[in-house]
């Protein structure tokens, strides 16, 4: 008898807390404005959420060996500059209108953190939902993907010029070889 009586008592329990954070969901009293931040408790259930979830998954990926190849991190660098910098800026990057708007907040890779090369792989390919990162698998090919990976590897150790200097040079090959793939016609 006492059993039943816990167990009563307990999905009489579960079922108001299901009803409050029904009422909750449905009345719109949760501000999901990206400037109105969240409550400790909430942002430190979406943080662990969003860490968990990415190093579970990042868990099985193979790392390539030549990360630290010159050639590959020059290879993403210009794609780097190209489609992270505008969210996850630069060495010297002052903070951009899209990067200052988003929570929230873009890591900024030039300085260091705690992901793993698989992990940047893995938030590259995959996107992090209602956070504003997109997936860039479905139009980018893993091979790119890594390069910008072994590219953020070195960002933290460059400066303002040394970026800058890496993404002309970069860029300016990027420009040359689309040019030739194309006939000539610039993109």
């Amino acid at each position: 008898m006492k059993d039943w009586k816990i167990a009563g008592a307990s999905a009489i329990a579960l079922s108001i807390a299901v009803g409050v954070v029904g009422l909750a969901v449905y009345s719109g009293a949760y501000n999901i404005a990206a400037d109105d931040p969240h409550s400790s408790t909430v942002y430190w259930l979406t943080s662990t959420i969003r860490a968990r979830s990415i190093a579970v998954r990042a868990s099985n990926i193979t790392i390539p060996v030549d990360l630290s190849d010159p050639k590959r991190i020059a290879a993403g660098a210009a794609e780097y500059d190209e489609m992270c910098s505008g969210c996850h800026l630069a060495p010297g990057m002052e903070k951009t209108e899209i990067s200052k708007g988003l929570y929230p907040k873009a890591a900024e890779f030039s300085r260091a953190n705690d992901l793993t090369p698989a992990e940047k792989f893995w938030v590259m390919k995959h996107g992090i939902k209602m956070t504003g990162m997109p997936a860039w698998g479905p139009t980018h090919d893993d091979n790119l993907l890594w390069d910008i990976v072994a590219f953020m590897q070195k960002l933290p150790t460059l400066s303002p010029q040394e970026y800058q200097a890496i993404v002309k040079s970069t860029a300016e090959g990027h420009n040359e070889m689309m040019m030739i793939r194309h006939g000539g016609v610039k993109d």
